[in-house]
C-alpha cells in the first residue's frame, strides 16, 4: 500500500497489539488511517448472540477501515486482531495531506477500494443466490485468482471457522461441503489444508 519511507514523513503513530485486540467498534467515528506493517486484522460484525462475521482480514501491507475516513460516518463493523500486530496510525488530516501530495497513491488507494467493493458484491450474490459448494468455491477461485497462480495448486489459508464467517455458512456445513468437494475432485484435501 502506502511505502514505509512515505507514511513515515508524515509521523505516524507506531502501534504494537496483542492479539484479540479491539482497534475500533462498530459505530465509531473514524479519525484515523490505519495500515498493517505485520500481523492481521479482521472486520467484524457480532450478532446479539455474541456471534462473529467476518467481513474482511487484511495482513502486512494492507490497510483497512479507509471508506469511512472518507465519508466521516461511524465504522460499519468493528476491527480486531487476530494474532500480534504492528501498525501505523495515520491521523485523517495528514492522510489527507498524504494523497493530495502524492496522487499516485491515492489513484492506487481508488484501485483497492474498488476491488474490494467488486468483492462485496460477489460475496453478496453468492450468499443470497447459492448453495454452499457453490459459495465456497466462488470464493476460493476469487482468492486463487487474486492472490495465487494458475500453474500450481493454490492453498486456502483460512480455517473452517474463518470460511464460515466470511461466507455465512454454519462451521459444521464448510467442513461436511469441503469433504463432498474433495471427494468430487474439485479441492484437495493435505492434511487440514485446503487446495484448489
Amino acid at each position: 500500500m502506502i511505502p514505509a519511507e512515505v507514511i513515515e514523513k508524515y509521523n505516524p503513530t507506531k502501534l504494537k497489539l496483542p492479539a484479540d485486540t479491539f482497534l475500533f467498534m462498530e459505530g465509531d467515528l473514524p479519525r484515523f488511517y490505519y495500515q498493517i506493517i505485520s500481523g492481521q486484522i479482521k472486520m467484524i460484525n457480532i450478532n446479539t448472540d455474541g456471534k462473529e462475521f467476518m467481513q474482511g482480514q487484511f495482513g502486512g501491507g494492507q490497510s483497512f477501515g479507509e471508506p469511512p475516513i472518507f465519508h466521516n460516518a461511524p465504522y460499519p463493523a468493528s476491527a480486531k486482531t487476530v494474532g500480534p500486530t504492528v501498525l501505523y496510525k495515520l491521523h485523517r488530516d495528514k492522510f489527507f495531506q498524504l494523497l493530495k501530495e502524492h496522487p499516485d497513491l491515492h489513484l492506487e488507494l481508488t484501485s483497492i477500494l474498488t476491488k474490494r467493493m467488486m468483492y462485496k458484491a460477489m460475496i453478496m450474490k453468492e450468499m443470497s443466490n447459492h448453495d454452499a459448494q457453490h459459495r465456497i468455491l466462488t470464493f476460493i477461485d476469487y482468492l486463487k485468482k487474486e492472490y495465487g497462480t494458475n500453474n500450481e495448486p493454490f492453498l486456502v489459508n483460512l480455517t473452517r471457522q474463518q470460511l464460515s464467517n466470511l461466507l455465512g455458512i454454519r462451521v459444521e456445513t464448510v467442513i461436511r461441503t469441503v469433504k463432498q468437494l474433495a471427494e468430487n475432485g474439485e479441492v484437495e484435501l493435505r492434511g487440514r489444508k485446503i487446495f484448489r
